[in-house]
């Protein structure tokens, strides 16, 4: 099983909205997340918008490919896309670049 995790900035001024979606996330966006192998995904959020995001799935490149095959991940990139800084056009499961694991106690 492969751990991923990343970061990602948060505006500001879209903190409280960005919780509220993550506290109802679509159903249809859970179940996709679900079937292309996203598991034990966590989102943490800092008050200054850092955000930090763990996974374990099987392929992350894998994973990434199913989700951007779905019409609900498009759907959902886009309204999701105005609360980040700094995405320089990318959508923000594109920016999401895995850190490199340095040490892990099983």
């Amino acid at each position: 099983m492969q751990r991923v995790c990343f970061l990602l900035k948060v505006r500001a001024d879209r903190l409280d909205e960005y919780r509220e979606r993550h506290a109802a996330v679509w159903p249809e966006m859970l179940d996709a997340l679900s079937a292309t192998g996203w598991h034990n995904y966590s989102l943490f959020l800092r008050e200054d918008g850092l955000l930090v995001g763990y996974l374990e799935t099987e392929d992350f490149a894998a994973a990434q490919a199913g989700m951007e095959a779905t019409e609900v991940n498009a759907r959902w990139q886009r309204e999701m896309a105005p609360f980040f800084e700094s995405l320089d056009g990318a959508r923000p499961d594109e920016a999401m670049k895995p850190l490199t694991e340095v040490f892990h106690l099983a």
